[in-house]
């Protein structure tokens, strides 16, 4: 067996899987369905999900688990259900209501695309009480369990997309007070749209909470390459857990280089290898040798013309 293909086999259980995650669950709960279905302790997630929301949950298995710090950063993609009628503590439906009720049968579609106008490009959001962002060392949301709110500074995300999914008048045809629509977000990394549905109802002058969110997409892994837990399980026990297991070369959305044996040689003892080109220093690409099995990331130094490894992929 030659070098490559040793490399290749050792590598055939590392690689990246999108779990569309259940309601009622926690990330942490999915990471060790996921552990114990595969059997091995290498096993984490690139974002969380709150309990109450569905969809992509991307965990890197094995070796992959490398590779996170790469993934945290990605666009990700959203369906969103905002209620119109009242706020709650949480900004979802597990929270108490904070405002009485309002009447929000007289809001309509248009009404609802003039305020999604004032959201869409890069805007600036308060994080949430109840999120795991953490101050001093602390999450907030554990500082929101003893009653407590303290000041955060405001963070800059972008909003790419953000579209009534469906018309309101034709959604809503209740005699309740409340309204619901669905929003289309895309949006980078960081944004809360918990936070974002509470700005939207603030603009219409009416309370709003998340009662649904659904994440459909993370980088370039979405719903349509994601399988269940019970799906996972079945592919675990039939032996064709490679059917559905991402590559890890194919989950990192950066430039690809191949590079050749004497430079794979240096990668995986952790020297730079030469490579003149257009590239600012700081870029991030994937180095690959010639059957596209992923080495390296690497960052570019443009004043040397080299590429250092940052994290080392291949043991071989």
């Amino acid at each position: 067996m030659n070098n490559s293909q040793s490399a290749m086999d050792a590598q055939s259980t590392d690689g990246i899987l999108v779990i569309d995650k259940p309601a009622g669950w926690t990330s942490h709960d999915v990471v060790a369905r996921v552990r114990k279905l595969l059997k091995t302790r290498r096993v984490g997630h690139t974002g969380t999900l709150d309990p109450f929301a569905t969809g992509v949950l991307i965990v890197c298995v094995n070796r992959a688990t490398r590779l996170v710090q790469f993934l945290v950063g990605d666009d990700k993609e959203y369906l969103a259900t905002v209620r119109l009628g009242f706020a709650t503590d949480t900004g979802d439906l597990t929270g108490q209501p904070i405002s009485p009720v309002s009447d929000a049968r007289g809001i309509t579609s248009e009404m609802v695309q003039d305020a999604l106008a004032h959201f869409r490009g890069r805007i600036k959001q308060i994080p949430p009480m109840y999120s795991a962002k953490k101050v001093g060392g602390v999450k907030l949301y554990e500082l929101a369990r003893q009653g407590k709110e303290i000041e955060r500074k405001p963070v800059e995300v972008e909003i790419k997309k953000l579209e009534v999914a469906e018309s309101l008048d034709h959604v809503d045809r209740t005699e309740a007070p409340t309204k619901d629509f669905c929003l289309q977000v895309a949006c980078s990394s960081g944004t809360y749209i918990r936070v974002l549905a509470e700005e939207i109802g603030a603009r219409l002058g009416i309370g709003a909470h998340l009662v649904a969110l659904r994440r459909m997409r993370i980088g370039c892994c979405d719903l349509a390459c994601g399988v269940t837990l019970e799906q996972l399980a079945e592919l675990v026990e039939t032996g064709r857990i490679e059917q559905t297991m991402i590559p890890m070369v194919e989950a990192v959305n950066l430039d690809e280089l191949e590079v050749d044996q004497d430079e794979r040689r240096n990668l995986l003892h952790g020297r730079p290898v030469r490579r003149p080109g257009r590239w600012v220093s700081g870029a991030l690409a994937k180095l690959c040798d010639h059957n596209r099995l992923l080495i390296a990331i690497a960052e570019y130094d443009a004043e040397g013309q080299i590429w250092r490894p940052r994290t080392v992929l291949s043991t071989q």
